[in-house]
């Protein structure tokens, strides 16, 4: 269906039609009957832990857990933080909370204990799972930190009592080596699945189904906090489970039989969302290659898994592509991909296009508050076409680019900042905060993302930078987005990215970090000499910065913060104490 063009198309306001109804039922609904259909198919592979599940067997567990949740006196409405990487756990959790009508809390496993008791207190826990312990997060000593009365009690006994969380009842943990293994103050959680459900549980879990809405809070998940404390993004089973079918019709997975690699966080809304949830409602077979990204077990999965589809940032295809065993690996079961966090260089989509065959690659754009896809590639379109910028709305939605001063739409072809309206809106807003809801979601329902984008003749948007990271130079606006797509050209380059940096004259200049491909040589001076015919003269980089893979600082999710870069490049560079207005954190 066409979309609807306002004002005879001039202006970047683009609604999206459908003929496919949306959903309105729970994530619990729709796991039981997908289940009643398809036995059998696999469903999950941990290849680290060494597990699998078919359908079946991963509602049974998830069912088991449900119920004893339940048993442990939790009821529907209750928030259940969830905390680690990417183990089976996660997934079983994940299903259980719909089943019983918790609100899953999505805490991000990189968090210590400051963290988690922001968390844990900002949306008032009653439960926490977690792994005893993953390489070096030890996460029940970060938990004994802030509940330190876990340490008199007995091994296997999980009740808490706490002055510092009061509303946290029990905690919950798993050690992936040894799951029988019982620490003080927390319940087993391979003993909670073996109990299983008394006819009392099942009654009551019949109930929950029947009773629970589908505009009552599922997930909730902390954005990355990159000013201030982060915020807790509220979103409905409507919010999230539409998302999640909205995109796998749009990718076709309605009509394909994929085996899915997702090396992405569970914790981030583009694993759970667009991975778990996506996956479990076109029934498809999703392997989580590692607890953590890890290139080399990425290729590993895709190869052993016949993989034919695979998720990742730019980042992470960056890393898979230039990994030593690449060149090794046969990815030719690979066909498709998505590929999400904004803006991407388009030499980078074009490496994915020429090295991985990824003919069926699919460019996302989205964010935690929106559920998170707002707009995805059109599968129908040439690969070339595809990439050229960030997708088209998903259906059911409407999007625009509008000044920010005035907020009125801007004609297409302009710049502005990118807003959204519809389902895929957080319902609930930020726990418990009001006011930063407001800011972010007007009184009419749109959300303002905070990116910069255009909005193209024909309705596609392409992401241009971050409202915040755009450079004021002189009077001049510089988008890194541009610089670094260009520079991401040069043969000697593996990987770039560009910031903002103070200048007492100026306001701001512009500084490039430079990742160089294995074996290349090249200087400052010579890039700079690159740049002259390439782009206008305010917009080359005064300071170049040649780091390793390790310099750049990465969320969870393998996006590099420039907020950290900033300040690291501030310190390097002296310039700590020039006086500027632009771009304070």
């Amino acid at each position: 269906s066409k979309a609807v063009l306002s004002t005879a198309g001039r202006l970047s306001y683009y609604h999206a039609p459908s003929t496919v109804a949306l959903w309105g039922e729970t994530i619990g609904h729709r796991w039981r009957r997908v289940v009643e259909e398809t036995p059998d198919k696999q469903f999950v592979v941990f290849p680290r832990q060494n597990k699998r599940q078919t359908y079946e067997q991963a509602y049974k567990q998830s069912t088991k857990l449900a119920a004893s949740l339940l048993g442990l006196g939790l009821k529907p409405g209750d928030r259940v933080g969830l905390w680690g990487p990417n183990y089976l756990e996660w997934a079983e959790t994940h299903f259980a909370c719909a089943q019983a009508g918790l609100a899953l809390v999505n805490v991000n496993p990189f968090y210590r204990a400051p963290e988690l008791e922001y968390a844990l207190k900002k949306v008032g826990c009653t439960a926490l799972i977690t792994p005893a312990k993953y390489r070096n997060s030890d996460y029940y000593s970060y938990f004994e930190e802030v509940v330190p009365e876990i340490a008199a009690k007995p091994q296997g006994q999980g009740a808490v009592a706490s002055h510092n969380l009061p509303t946290l009842k029990h905690l919950i943990v798993f050690d992936a080596e040894d799951p029988r293994k019982k620490f003080s103050g927390a319940w087993n959680y391979a003993e909670l699945l073996s109990g299983g459900a008394g006819s009392s549980q099942e009654k009551q879990l019949e109930e929950i189904a029947e009773n629970t809405h589908f505009d009552r809070p599922f997930n909730i998940q902390f954005t990355s906090g990159t000013t201030g404390s982060p915020k807790a993004v509220t979103l409905s089973h409507f919010n999230v489970l539409n998302n999640a079918r909205l995109l796998g019709l749009k990718s076709g997975f309605d009509k394909t039989k994929e085996v899915i690699c997702v090396p992405n966080p569970l914790y981030h809304t583009f694993g759970c969302v667009a991975g778990l949830l996506n996956g479990m409602v076109h029934r498809q077979t999703l392997v989580f290659p590692s607890e953590t990204f890890s290139a080399g077990a990425a290729l590993k999965a895709i190869q052993s898994e016949k993989a034919t589809f695979v998720y990742g940032t730019p980042t992470m295809f960056i890393d898979m592509i230039n990994h030593e065993t690449f060149a090794n690996t046969d990815v030719s079961s690979v066909s498709g991909a998505y590929i999400s966090a904004a803006p991407i260089p388009k030499p980078l989509l074009e490496r994915m296009l020429d090295k991985m065959g990824l003919h069926r690659l699919m460019v996302l754009y989205g964010c935690t508050e929106t559920s998170p896809v707002i707009t995805a590639a059109r599968l129908e379109q040439t690969p070339q076409e595809r990439i050229r910028n960030s997708g088209y709305p998903l259906d059911h939605t409407e999007t625009a680019v509008v000044c920010p001063q005035t907020r009125l739409p801007v004609p297409r072809g302009s710049r502005g900042e990118l807003v959204t309206r519809g389902f895929h809106v957080m319902s609930g807003g930020y726990w418990n905060d009001a006011e930063k809801t407001k800011e972010a979601v007007c009184a009419q329902g749109w959300y303002r993302t905070g990116d910069i984008a255009v909005m193209q003749p024909d309705g596609g948007v392409q992401i241009v930078g971050r409202l915040k990271d755009m450079i004021i130079r002189g009077g001049e606006n510089v988008y890194p987005t541009e610089i670094e797509t260009c520079l991401f050209k040069h043969p000697a380059i593996a990987d770039i990215h560009v910031i903002g940096v103070p200048d007492a004259r100026l306001g701001e200049e512009v500084c490039a970090w430079v990742r160089l491909q294995t074996g290349k040589k090249l200087t400052a001076d010579e890039l700079k000499e690159y740049c002259k015919d390439k782009m206008a003269r305010h917009s080359i980089p005064r300071y170049i910065l040649f780091k390793t893979e390790a310099d750049f600082p990465l969320t969870a999710t393998g996006k590099v913060q420039k907020f950290e870069m900033r300040k690291i490049t501030k310190r390097e560079l002296g310039l700590d104490k020039v006086e500027t207005h632009f771009n304070e954190e």
